[in-house]
Formats: C-alpha cells, structure tokens, sequence
C-alpha cells in the first residue's frame, strides 16, 4: 500500500502553519522563537532554515493527547514507540540528536540523553516549533538533528477557566483542567491532566493489556515589574506508570528474542523542571537582555512484580545569559547577539542489586555564543552563528550555523543554510548499566555531524495555496553504536570510524478552499545509511494529510488525518549469537476522524475515532500497537 503519489499530487499538504509561508499577514507576525538565541526570536519569513510551526487549534482539532501523536504531521519526523519510551528522529539522525525545549527549559533526561516524548501531555492552547537541520551553534549538544520547542499559553494570551473529560475504548479515561488569566503587571497559568488507559497487549499473539497512567501538572507566570523588565517563572511536574514487557531470553525457545507477556513488569517515570528568567530592555528596546536559571531532574524505575529491578537519576542545572544589540533601521538593520551557557549535570545508576556502580557522576560545560544577523530591506536576510563549548569530559567542540533567504518577487522565496551539530556521550554510553550486561566505555568521542540543505516557498494566491520544497543532506562522523565482542558477547559502545549519511527531500504545504476547508499535510523522502546499509527505524517514505472543515460560526467542525509511514528496516535479536539480524517492518496508514459540536455557549461534545482501518503494525520489531479506538468526550469553557 502506498499513498506517495497522492501526496505528490497533492503537493504535500503541510501539516501545520509552515514557518516558510510566504503569506503576507502569518509569516510576518509568526515568530519562530527557538530560531534564534535572541529572546524575541526570529519572523517566519527571515528564517533560512526549515521549520514547522504546529498551532493551538490545529492542536486541538486533531484532539492530540500525546503529543508525540501529531509530530507525525511534520515533515522530516519518524516516530517510533514502545512501553515506556517514545523517540522522535529527525532527517534520518539518533532520537538522542534531538534537542527538547518546554517553555524554554532544556528536558532531556541527563542520563539516557534523551526526551521520552510519552511522558509529554498536550496542553490547552499550547503550541509547537520544530526547527529540522543542525542548531549546536546556537543550543550547543544534542541539537544534531534539529530542535522541538513546546510552548505553553501564557495568561494573557489565553484567559479563563476551561475543563475536559473524556472516555472510550480500553478503558480509557483522560481529563485535564485550566485555570489562567491576567491583573494588571501579572498573567499566570495552571494546568491539570491526566491520561490514564487500561492498554492493549503489545506482544505478538499475546494476551497481557498493557496500562498506562500518566498525569502532569504545570504553572506559568509573568510579572512586568517594569515598562522595560518582566520576570517569567516556570513550573511542570509529571509521573508517568505503565506495564511493559520483556524479550524471551531462553535461547531454547521458538520466540527467543521476542516480546512475550511478562506479568507483574511496570515502570514509573517522574520529572520535574522549572525556570527562573527575567529580561531587562534599554536603549529604547535596541539592548535586550535576558539572565535565566532552570532545573531539569528525572528519576526512573522498573519493576518485576513488586521488586524494583532497575533505576537511574539525571539532574541538570543551566544558567544563561543573553544579550541582544540592534543597530540601523529601514533598509540596513543588524542583530547582534551574544550568549553564554553555564551547564552542570549529574546522574547515576540507581541499581538495586549491587552489581553496578550507583555513585553519582558529573559532567559540565560552558557554551559562548556569538550570532549575526543582518536584513536587508524587505528582500533579504542573512545570519551567522559561531559557539565554542568547553568541556569537563570531552575535547572542547566549535559548532557554526550559516543560513540566508532571499525574495524574489512577492510570493517567491529563496533560502539555504548550513551548520554543524555535536552530541557528547550519555551516561550509560561512557560507563555502562549493569555490569556483566552492558560495559561502559569512557574513552568515547562526541558525535559530530556537518549537513546543508536549500529550499524555495512559492505562494500561490489565486488558489490560496502556500508550498515549500527543501533538500538536506547530513553526514555524522564518530557515530556511537553497540557492539557484542566475542567470546563472551556482553554488549558495549564504540565510536563508528565510517561516516553515516543522511539526505532526503521534504515537501510541504498549506491550502484554504474556502467553505470553512482547510488542507495541511507533509511529505518525506529520506535515504539514511550507515556502512552501505539504511539506517534502522527511518522509513524512506513519510507522509501526511489532514483536512479540516470549521464552519465560520465554530459551532462544530470535523478533522480527518492520514498518516502514512512506509517500510523501514530494524534489528532483532532472535539469534542466540547475539548478533543482531535485520528484519523489515511493514509500511502502515493510521485514518483518524475526530469531530465536536457546541451544545452551549461554555459547553462541547467531541469525538474521534483513532486507526479507522483497524491496521496492525509495528514501530519496532516485535512491538505490536492498538487497533481501532473510539472515544467521546464533554468540554467547558468559561
């Protein structure tokens, strides 16, 4: 089954506002913040590299509940989700290449290096930034890949009271609850949710659901304690408890290698970020200034009944400060841009049963920053950005990024840019996770990668139409991979001495055809290869499409998604030498329908129907997902 030539056909309908919309009155205003490290950030239309903006109602049209879920809209992403870690991969990199920013704060767990995106609830109005190309030059390591920025509402850009609950198949029942507004020098925010499901079995021919309960609570808030100085305070908690089971170890069984029913395993995750930020304006605006402090801290364990059988702890603390000096006007105008990142982070393996070291281990770096950036009149834009990271751990790193657009007519734009990214080892990379299971290796190099990409945006206004074609291509040096050496197999990490190569196309629009129906969607063409061979887990081809019809009252509307993943290879390790064999995952479509009605001023009905088609399919080998789900729900809003 494939959908390709639809979405060629289609022109690749994007999925979300495109941050290369040539269109006049969105790009203009649209801000991309994470696209540049001055706190105003960057208008869409000046950025030069590729970036995906995902808006609170496209959100919440599609009624996202993980927000992993609709990063499947955005061109360049491949999702792939088991129990208890869900990992995004952008342009064919590592899901470890991905930067994580909520609301500013950097939310990678310190110890695996990475977002477990499950753990991460869509909020009321919330909206998202995906920046796909290397950002080290700008956010220093794990920015390989790109960058996704999760910004929640402030008070004052959404005021009020609101509440939902919602109830459906496998025993599902979420609910969430948001209380914000605004007095005078102060707006605030408070957010409650909760997703909680009786689960599916995820294991071929097995039995055993598989449950999940997560909840999350944050709080946001901004004082203007003067005309020219705001003070912004962040707050998230979350845990997160699921079932999840083991791979068969006998090597004497028929599903050696496989997941099987494992009664009695479940993990619990818990997380707790927060920031402290305040900006200082002078010079009438022209010196911004922003100092900030943020706490990331993670803990995770796992369980065998009522055992604890695992466990890790990453704590991180970042201090930053920006400043921003904007010089000339009208047709000349520069930005510069300095920054300095002060970083320590700490982790440990929390193992229980004595055969590991669970000492506390530290790693800390300082980044410096220098950016450039230079518009011309109403035509074009160019920027620059230089950082150099000194490292306790690593050889220090020099990153650059270079990017540029250019205006060719009034709906024709132009744009290229290159960059260099670097991703230093995490923790159990460089000193193992259970001795006699995984050896550590302390003498790893970071992973460093170099790539470019161009691209051209061509509105159409006759046909209300907005459309973007880009090509990338990426090469990863010192790629950090597992290894099984003989004669005793015991799994450890080496640094790859070939390069792995990354390149690809992605096309993307959007289009109003009046009547209240609006089309988005995406499509990805990726070739990732590593020693001659594809990658595992990047599907070659990629794509989405979502209609949506709002009639212009807002009393009711419908949302229909396709989300297409193609063929990708994989890894199993069903064969007792331990060396792993590769196996085909199969291309699948997921058709979601998702509806509401006001049946009141405050009050809503909604729906939706999650993989109509009833498909089965594995993201990863062996790991089977839930077939077709029906849920219902009631809203209010005050």
């Amino acid at each position: 089954m494939t959908i390709i030539p639809f979405a060629l056909a289609a022109a690749s309908l994007v999925p979300g506002e495109p941050a290369s919309s040539l269109d006049a009155n969105d790009s203009s205003e649209t801000i991309i913040v994470a696209a540049s490290r001055a706190s105003e950030g960057l208008p869409a239309n000046e950025n030069g590299g590729s970036a995906t903006l995902l808006t609170p109602d496209q959100i919440e049209n599609r009624q996202t509940r993980d927000v992993a879920d609709v990063l499947r809209d955005v061109p360049g992403v491949a999702v792939g989700s088991v129990p208890g870690q869900t990992q995004i991969r952008l342009r064919g990199t590592e899901a470890n290449h991905v930067l994580v920013l909520i609301d500013g704060i950097e939310v990678s767990d310190p110890f695996t290096g990475e977002f477990d995106f499950s753990t991460l609830i869509a909020d009321e109005a919330a909206r998202i930034e995906v920046l796909r190309g290397q950002q080290s030059a700008l956010y220093g390591s794990d920015a390989i890949g790109g960058v996704v920025n999760y910004i929640t509402a402030s008070g004052r850009d959404r005021p009020g009271a609101s509440a939902r609950i919602e109830g459906g198949s496998f025993s599902t029942l979420n609910g969430a609850a948001r209380l914000a507004g605004a007095d005078g020098a102060l707006d605030y925010a408070l957010t409650g949710s909760l997703v909680s499901t009786g689960g599916t079995p995820n294991a071929r021919n097995g039995s055993r659901d598989l449950g999940r309960d997560s909840e999350a609570a944050s709080f946001k808030a901004n004082w203007s304690a003067a005309s020219n100085f705001l003070v912004t305070a962040v707050a998230r908690i979350g845990r997160t408890k699921g079932d999840f089971n083991d791979s068969d170890s006998d090597p004497l069984s028929p599903t050696f290698g496989l997941i099987v029913d494992t009664p009695g395993t479940h993990f619990v995750n818990r997380s707790a970020f927060g920031l402290l930020k305040g900006e200082l304006n002078l010079a009438g605006n022209r010196w911004k200034n922003a100092l900030s402090l943020q706490f990331a801290g993670t803990d995770r364990d796992g369980f065998r009944s009522d055992e604890r059988s695992f466990g890790d702890d990453g704590q991180r603390l970042k201090a930053s400060y920006v400043s921003t000096v904007t010089l000339g006007d009208g047709r000349l105008v520069h930005r510069i841009t300095v920054a300095l990142d002060a970083e320590r982070e700490r982790f440990r393996n929390d193992d229980p049963t004595g055969t590991a070291f669970t000492g506390w281990r530290h790693a800390s770096n300082l980044g410096l920053v220098g950016q450039y950036e230079l518009k011309l009149g109403n035509r074009a834009v160019l920027g620059a950005a230089l950082r150099k990271d000194v490292n306790d751990r690593y050889r220090d790193t020099l990153t650059y990024r270079v990017q540029g657009n250019y205006r060719l007519g009034a709906y024709t734009r132009v744009r290229a840019a290159s960059g260099s990214g670097v991703k230093n080892p995490n923790f159990f990379e460089l000193f193992g996770f259970i001795d006699g299971e995984f050896i550590g290796n302390p003498d790893l190099r970071p992973e460093r990668s170099v790539g470019w990409e161009a691209g051209i945006d061509q509105e159409i206004p006759a046909a209300r139409l907005n459309l973007s074609a880009t090509y990338f291509q990426s090469r990863l040096k010192g790629e950090i991979f597992t290894v099984f050496p003989p004669p005793d197999f015991i799994a450890t990490t080496l640094n790859r001495d070939s390069r792995s190569t990354q390149h690809g196309i992605e096309l993307e629009a959007t289009g109003k055809l009046g009547h209240g129906l609006a089309l988005n969607g995406s499509y990805t063409f990726l070739k990732a290869r590593e020693e001659g061979l594809a990658e595992v887990r990047r599907p070659t081809h990629v794509a989405s499409l979502a209609i949506d019809w709002r009639p212009r009252d807002g009393s009711s509307g419908l949302t229909f998604v396709a989300r297409y993943t193609g063929a990708s290879d994989d890894l199993a390790f069903t064969d007792p030498s331990f060396i792993p064999l590769r196996v085909r995952l199969k291309p699948y479509l997921l058709l979601n329908l998702d509806g509401d009605i006001a049946i009141s001023r405050h009050l809503s009905l909604f729906g939706r129907v999650e993989n109509l088609a009833g498909q089965h399919y594995e993201q990863v080998f062996s790991f089977t997902n839930p077939g077709r789900s029906a849920i219902a729900g009631l809203r209010a809003r005050i």
